[in-house]
């Protein structure tokens, strides 16, 4: 594997100064991030001195293996005697804070009561059919194009009948803090994964459980569906990641683990792009959460973690190529003013899932910003890659010098932060592929910064247009993305709102704001991704409302707020809440959405929601 012979320990031990949690309570991230600094410090005060650097000496488990354990598994050590005597005292809370930073997930207190659904379980389990006979929404953009559009003949939803949309099912995520993943549909099935690390096959009709499926960690991404190459055509697949950076492959119909992949072994890596399918491929994106641990830690070895793409065999899981955003391996780079060690170059997550050009035989991601000095020139850029070597073709980059760790600013600053901290201005959506009428095949790409950029496919990225949607440039503008038809392109907006351009010129064509009858107390925000049907775009916002506009002239023609409790039809206690992150997904006449999706001071929840004209 392309990892530096000396690689430091990347793990919780090192974190022995932490900022208070109001810091993370305050950023624009997801819960998973919004426990990591009291979990942490939790670990530090009751398990580092025994576990950092022990090397597995007197069979005490260093924190590399603690980080590879079931949080299950650490629950259940933490109570053995007398091995941890000195810390059976310390509240139960503390114990499952512990288990959960180490586990990448909740602990599962009442083992298979989640696990295995008993509530609401399907009479029948058919038989899954290809997608040119059955509606279907498969990975994060819907096609290999991540344009989050549905044409007609498969939304089977017309405009007419938008305002006529009622919830038919309400479905309760049993523990859930948040509603990671976002639906995928096929075939009369709805897969979802959420921050459980659990993932449902339901009835798309009914919202009845076919399977359910327990994987190691939180599931963010969209997952995706296709058929199985061998003689029995009835045999489908589902893939999707986790946030411990496993890659996952299930039997579609009855849940069973096919395969089971690590796609990169430092310990803060995470799969949270969707993979996209082509063909007998997978193309994984991996990111990480350096960038916060490092910006924590005063005595963190910052930073080792470079994003990555890893072209995966469907069938067998086996790895084919992997590329690195930053091509030079992190090398010894000094010290900080506290002692620690220093490691560069580092960064260039991809949060985003690749966008597949099968003209070009070539996949293109926005990449993330750097945590080291000086920032490489393929940070905060939109890359091209060949799809059968993992070669880069072209790379531009739309914003230099964002080197960023969060915590880093006035009045705290670790020895891990960069003299001139960046703006963050990464991209962390999808660049979507549009062929113009001229023929022109440009990537439409959504910057944090608020900024959308138009690069031309077929001339090495050369940027075309940029258009600024925010009326100032900040962090989190355009954060999960937006979607396209063939006249423009629509972005939801942190500071409220949609807007759409035009994919020719970029111009704004309209702007339409939120309004303040709804949740009032909560805060406002549509970074939630954007979808559409023909003459309809479908955005959740933070205060939870699902709002359609008309994309003529940007007029809203049907909402429903989902911050309310739900009768769901498994029985699961359940109510909706904040919506940023995943987006709607139409198909077969049913629109679905996740609500629960928790940023800031924002509103938490734990439903799957099913409407129907």
């Amino acid at each position: 594997m392309d990892t530096p012979a000396q690689m430091p320990r990347v793990t919780g031990a090192l974190l022995s100064s932490l900022v208070t949690v109001a810091l993370i309570l305050l950023s624009f991230t997801a819960p998973a991030f919004g426990q990591l600094a009291p979990n942490l410090r939790l670990y530090e005060r009751h398990c580092a001195t025994c576990h950092e650097n022990s090397s597995g000496r007197n069979n005490i488990p260093d924190d590399l293996q603690l980080l590879k354990m079931a949080p299950e598994a650490v629950y259940s050590a933490i109570a053995k005697l007398p091995a941890h005597t000195s810390i059976q005292n310390i509240p139960e809370n503390e114990k499952l804070s512990i288990a959960e930073y180490l586990g990448g997930r909740k602990v599962r207190l009442a083992k298979g009561a989640s696990a295995t659904p008993r509530a609401n379980r399907c009479t029948s389990n058919p038989a899954l059919r290809s997608a040119q006979f059955d509606p279907a929404w498969s990975g994060w953009g819907g096609d290999t194009a991540n344009s989050r559009f549905q044409p007609a003949r498969v939304a089977q939803l017309r405009p007419d009948q938008v305002p006529q949309l009622k919830l038919k099912w309400a479905f309760g995520f049993p523990d859930v803090e948040a509603v990671y993943g976002q639906p995928s549909v096929w075939a009369g099935h709805v897969f979802i994964g959420v921050d459980t690390g659990m993932v449902y096959s339901l009835d798309a009709r009914t919202g009845c459980v076919y399977w359910s499926f327990e994987a190691d960690a939180g599931v963010r991404n969209a997952i995706s569906i296709a058929p199985v190459k061998g003689k029995d055509l009835s045999k489908f697949a589902v893939y999707f990641g986790d946030i411990k950076a496993n890659l996952y492959k299930l039997d579609a119909r009855s849940g069973k683990l096919l395969w089971k992949v690590k796609i990169e072994d430092n310990p803060v890596a995470r799969i949270t792009g969707s993979p996209a399918l082509y063909r007998d491929r997978l193309y994984v994106p991996v990111a990480s959460t350096e960038e916060w641990v490092a910006g924590l830690g005063v005595n963190y070895p910052c930073c080792t973690f470079r994003g990555s793409v890893a072209a995966v065999d469907a069938g067998t899981g086996k790895q084919i190529w992997k590329t690195y955003v930053i091509p030079d391996q992190p090398k010894l780079a000094g010290k900080t003013p506290n002692g620690a060690q220093r490691w560069a170059p580092a960064g260039g997550g991809v949060w985003d899932s690749p966008t597949v050009d099968a003209q070009a035989h070539a996949i293109y991601i926005g990449t993330g910003d750097s945590y080291t000095e000086p920032a490489p020139n393929t940070i905060d850029a939109v890359m091209a890659l060949d799809m059968y070597t993992g070669k880069v073709i072209w790379s531009v980059q739309d914003t230099k010098d964002d080197v960023w760790l969060y915590a880093c600013r006035p009045g705290y600053a670790s020895g891990n932060c960069p003299a001139k901290l960046g703006p963050d201005f990464d991209f962390g959506s999808s660049p979507i592929l549009k062929v113009l009428p001229d023929g022109r095949r440009i990537l439409i790409a959504g910057q944090k910064s608020g900024v959308v950029w138009a690069h031309d496919a077929s001339r090495m990225g050369a940027v075309v247009w940029k258009t600024q949607l925010s009326d100032t440039l900040a962090p989190g503008e355009i954060t999960f993305g937006g979607a396209a038809d063939d006249q423009a392109a629509y972005f939801g907006l942190k500071d409220g709102g949609v807007a759409a351009i035009n994919l020719a010129t970029g111009s704004k064509k309209w702007f339409a704001t939120e309004d303040d009858d709804h949740n009032s107390t909560h805060v406002r925000g549509q970074t939630a991704a954007v979808t559409g049907i023909p003459a309809v775009i479908f955005s959740g916002g933070w205060d939870g409302i699902l709002r359609a506009y008309s994309t003529k002239n940007g007029q809203r023609i049907w909402e429903y707020d989902t911050v309310r409790e739900f009768k769901t039809v498994n029985g699961v206690a359940a109510k909706g809440g904040s919506m940023a992150g995943p987006g709607p997904v139409v198909a077969g006449g049913m629109l679905f959405v996740g609500s629960g999706y928790v940023v800031g001071a924002s509103v938490p929840g734990n439903v799957l929601l099913a409407f129907g004209p």
